[in-house]
């Protein structure tokens, strides 16, 4: 036991608390030192919805099967604009060519309007 103490006690380091003088200095407060900081590449990443409604709105009009007419923000593929499983499945991948990103199979399953393709795409790091 005394060994033990006598190992512990060698081994340890002192430790002091560090008062800052001005955390100003630093960014603000102390509070800021513990906050994630990410790179301007990531943060400014994510397209903005509204130019994401605007071309996804534009792909789905230009699509053959549907009526231009008939598309508004909120359609649903199926319900409002007459398409079947397989067209939406086309529509899906006219949205990978627009934004330049492959949509993974389940999510792509889930995608059948307007807003859910525009909340998907524009919540989306890689959407370009």
């Amino acid at each position: 036991m005394a060994a033990r103490i006598a190992l512990l006690k060698y081994l340890r380091v002192e430790a002091r608390s560090v008062q800052l003088r001005n955390p100003r200095l630093i960014g603000g407060s102390v509070s800021q030192l513990f906050k994630r900081h990410f790179s301007e590449e990531v943060r400014g990443s994510f397209l903005d919805k509204d130019e994401v409604r605007d071309r996804v709105i534009n792909v789905v009009k230009n699509f053959q099967k549907v009526d231009p007419c008939k598309v508004v923000p909120n359609a649903h593929f199926q319900n409002d604009l007459g398409l079947d499983s397989l067209d939406t499945v086309e529509v899906v991948m006219a949205l990978e060519e627009e934004f330049r990103f492959e949509i993974p199979d389940n999510e792509a399953d889930k995608i059948n309007s307007i807003n859910l393709a525009v909340d998907f795409i524009a919540s989306h790091p890689q959407a370009k």
